[in-house]
């Protein structure tokens, strides 16, 4: 039973990190328009695609804290877990510059 809960709520949590913010970004490309690699445009993609697991302050959920990646990961080895994942998290949610970016960004933390 539990097995199956898990399951569940991993699927949703999956189905909906994969599904965030398609729409939100096209209304808000005019408001953040500042720099594409802006910090404030890498928090936004973090949110609309990763928060729903890793929490809005990157304090882990269903998936683990980010909080301190960066002391225990390389910017490489972070972009290769978010492009090939890792665990139960499926890869392929962020690909190209947008993971680049998430990747270099979570590395700051530390």
């Amino acid at each position: 039973m539990k097995k199956k809960l898990l399951a569940l709520l991993m699927g949703t949590s999956l189905i909906l990190a994969a599904c965030g913010g398609g729409e939100d970004n096209a209304d808000n490309d005019s408001a953040n328009n500042e720099t594409t690699a802006g910090a404030g445009d890498v928090a936004k993609t973090f949110e609309n695609k990763c928060s729903s697991c890793h929490g809005q302050n990157l304090e882990g959920g269903v998936g683990p804290d980010l909080t301190k990646v960066g002391a225990e990961h390389s910017k490489e080895d972070i972009e290769k877990i978010i492009t090939d994942g890792q665990g139960n998290m499926p890869g392929g949610l962020l690909q190209g510059e947008e993971a680049d970016q998430v990747a270099a960004w979570l590395a700051e933390k530390k």
